[in-house]
């Protein structure tokens, strides 16, 4: 696709960090790792990733502010435009050799994502979009699949490392959710859970607990794919819940039913 300037810096950047992961993925048992907390790790890699992601995209947009998920926030000359980045979404996988990970990068623009790239550099699949201009992976333009039925749908979901506070929930939901459905997956990289539901490849991903950074970009792509992404609480936002629903068009509201379902 022709992207606007922005996106061609923010698909830059990716595959430079994405060459670099892809170098210590090779050696992975050699990385060395440190513990932020139980069950949630950072590399050398991660924290070299952002670095370049965040050396490229200030380069070229020096007034932008920048939200990593390492780094933190930090307000640009511009209020209105910021950079969201995840350098490695799917660190767990990472570190234990699985390939299934990505490189997210977003671009806010008062308030909106209005630009979204997601690398799979293990499998060189990059997934883009711009508001307005659709969905691609690499050169093909993507959309979400036209599945019409539960019965005929896969889903994908996201369980915390950590989930003493809503595993009861997610529970109830699989409960739900997996008598009426095809499966469900969790893979542990929710920026390629929703990178699959705009390539048709998912009819839809819930969970209860995501940060900023890890949904920023695929929300455009998802929107773009003609997909739809809300906050599980019917109204609500997804940045300020920390929680989010996407699914095609033709299962949304089924699949929305199902999860906001209450006992």
């Amino acid at each position: 696709m022709q992207g606007s300037a922005n996106l061609n810096v923010m698909i830059k950047a990716a595959r430079r960090a994405g060459r670099s992961l892809v170098k210590d993925f090779r050696e992975v048992e050699n990385l060395q790792v440190g513990l932020k907390g139980p069950g949630d790790f950072v590399t050398k890699a991660d924290l070299a990733a952002e670095a370049i992601i965040r050396e490229d995209l200030t380069l070229a947009r020096p007034n932008y502010g920048w939200y990593g998920e390492e780094s933190g926030a930090v307000e640009g000359k511009d209020p209105t435009r910021r950079w969201i980045v995840d350098p490695l979404d799917g660190t767990t996988n990472y570190l234990h050799g699985l390939p299934h990970w990505a490189i997210s990068i977003a671009l806010e623009h008062k308030g909106e994502i209005i630009s979204g790239v997601i690398f799979d550099a293990a499998k060189d699949e990059m997934f883009v979009a711009e508001k307005g201009a659709g969905a691609w992976m690499n050169d093909t333009r993507i959309r979400v699949s036209g599945r019409r039925q539960l019965s005929e749908a896969i889903f994908a979901t996201g369980i915390p490392w950590n989930a003493k506070r809503t595993l009861p929930a997610e529970l109830l939901d699989l409960g739900r959710l997996m008598p009426q459905c095809a499966g469900v997956r969790r893979w542990g990289a929710a920026a390629l859970d929703l990178a699959y539901v705009a390539a048709g490849r998912y009819e839809g991903y819930w969970e209860r607990e995501v940060k900023v950074h890890d949904v920023a970009a695929g929300l455009v792509i998802v929107r773009e794919a003609g997909g739809f992404a809300e906050s599980l609480r019917a109204g609500g936002d997804i940045f300020e819940d920390g929680s989010i629903l996407a699914g095609n068009a033709e299962i949304f509201t089924k699949f929305a039913e199902v999860i906001r379902a209450r006992e």
